[in-house]
């Protein structure tokens, strides 16, 4: 289990995460919502120990976040992070020397849900392609915590649908996946636990099914009240 205590992060006078209480429980895929600027990238950067926060604590497994625990966690940011000369087997070299729970089996399985030839390169990867490798990489790992950044952004509808199935079917066991987007209709079915983040704080968050059956909404439409007109007053 995942656990952030009071978390903060503060940006010479701009707050960016606000005082966040959140528990991530191993088995399960969170749905991290909110628009651009809501904290979700900010907050997921510091789960990964990328940036440190300005006040509160992370802990994973009953351990504060070190050295250690970061090898357990990994991260897909937004943007893309390979070198456009790369073909799909400098990835897997680069990803072999790197991670040591990354696994070659699990990403020539993924390579082949996502349609990706092993000399495909870089350079010549559409957006969608991009996003459906970054995605294989990430899940190839295994990892404890696995966190995607916006893995729906800028793709069409089918390139979605297979980066979709992807997750569900790397979902379980003890690996926990935490999906941000704001794309919440896309999520909503395949995430048992939603997560609503707006200015830096968390203002609303649960099991999926409970959030449903207290509030006799579905995600999206908690989604919109949430982030829509007078919305935060009603949370």
């Amino acid at each position: 289990m995942l656990i952030c205590d009071e978390l903060v992060k503060k940006y010479y006078s701009c707050t960016a995460v606000n005082h966040v209480n959140m528990k991530l429980e191993n088995g399960k895929v969170y749905a991290l919502l909110g628009p651009n600027g809501s904290g979700k990238t900010t907050l997921m950067k510091m789960i990964a120990g990328l940036i440190q926060p300005t006040s509160g604590t992370i802990r994973l497994n009953n351990e504060p976040l070190g050295k250690e625990s970061k090898a357990h966690i990994a991260y897909m940011p937004t943007e893309s992070y390979f070198y456009p000369y790369m073909t799909i087997k400098d990835i897997v070299a680069f990803y072999k020397d790197f991670y040591k729970d990354f696994s070659e089996p699990a990403f020539y399985e993924l390579l082949d849900r996502m349609g990706l030839q092993f000399r495909d390169k870089v350079k010549n990867m559409s957006t969608g392609m991009l996003a459906k490798l970054k995605i294989a990489v990430a899940l190839a790992r295994n990892a404890e915590i696995i966190m995607l950044d916006e893995p729906l952004n800028g793709i069409d509808i089918l390139a979605r649908e297979v980066i979709i199935n992807a997750i569900t079917a790397n979902a379980g066991g003890s690996r926990t996946i935490v999906v941000s987007s704001h794309l919440v209709d896309e999520l909503e079915h395949i995430v048992n636990g939603a997560l609503y983040m707006k200015n830096g704080e968390l203002v609303l968050a649960g099991d999926a099914d409970k959030l449903r059956a207290v509030n006799q909404k579905s995600l999206v439409e908690l989604y919109r009240e949430v982030y829509g007109w007078g919305g935060a007053s009603n949370v």
